[in-house]
């Protein structure tokens, strides 16, 4: 229990630190080459050089993003490579343009999956989302236990409810380590309130000063790193009144602990 503890811990800090960057790792070593013979000789969305989809999911996926092109213009292709990679060759084979959204599932690296945009769908994902979506689909966990065609199926699954919906700033739902995470802040934003509130002079019962002066730290844990991931990704109530009462519970430790330390000196 404590190492699936710990795990969900560092996927929530890779996450969260990949989230706060600006740009986005295209799949610059999968384009570096141009190996067309690597290609098939017949039109498909889907080049799966490393074998991750089964037949049935692989047909199925084809006949998905075929449909989602039909209705809305946006083309999604998927390149899975292992040793060798076609590179450029695929530009010209799947006619990539500023509509195009390009896939590539390369198990080498320590992340499983990398994206090749076109300019015209940042009007609609930003970069930030792209690199969340790497990092919360890609991860060696997620691949580990949910498999390699699992976070390819998801992700584009992912992409295609965020462009019929017009767009989304940050990807949809809050994963287990995400949430996980914004806790923690919470709890130490709450711990902050605390500590700051405890009183410093004779007569005083709470100290506001103090809560006022470092207020920028505790309001940032608790309100831009623990509430506002959760209100952006979820419509559920249940991670944020558990965060809220993370940070109520910091508060009180906080503030409460001089009081049993005193205690506990007393009956020394």
């Amino acid at each position: 229990m404590l190492n699936r503890f710990c795990r969900g811990i560092s996927i929530a800090l890779v996450i969260g630190v990949i989230s706060c960057l600006g740009w986005i790792i295209c799949p610059d070593q999968a384009l570096a080459v141009n190996n067309p013979e690597l290609l098939p000789n017949q039109a498909t969305p889907i080049v799966d050089l490393a074998n991750y989809l089964p037949a049935k999911q692989e047909e199925a996926l084809i006949q998905d993003i075929e449909t989602f092109q039909g209705e809305t213009g946006w083309k999604m292709r998927v390149l899975t490579q292992y040793d060798r990679s076609p590179g450029r060759a695929v530009i010209n084979f799947w006619g990539l343009d500023d509509k195009s959204i390009l896939l590539v599932a390369d198990g080498r690296g320590g992340n499983l999956l990398s994206f090749s945009i076109g300019d015209a769908v940042y009007e609609f994902l930003p970069r930030t989302f792209w690199i969340e979506l790497q990092a919360r689909f890609g991860n060696m966990y997620f691949v580990r236990e949910n498999g390699e065609n699992n976070a390819i199926v998801q992700s584009l699954d992912t992409v295609k409810g965020c462009l019929v919906k017009g767009g989304c700033a940050v990807v949809p739902g809050l994963p287990r380590e995400q949430w996980i995470l914004t806790l923690i802040t919470s709890i130490v934003g709450g711990l902050v309130f605390g500590f700051a509130g405890i009183p410093r002079k004779e007569g005083q019962v709470f100290a506001w000063q103090w809560v006022l002066i470092v207020s920028p730290l505790w309001f940032i844990l608790f309100v831009a790193f623990g509430i506002g991931p959760v209100v952006t990704r979820t419509s559920e109530l249940l991670p944020l009144f558990r965060n809220l009462i993370g940070f109520v519970l910091g508060i009180l430790v906080a503030y409460l602990s001089p009081r049993f330390n005193s205690l506990n000196a007393s009956k020394t």
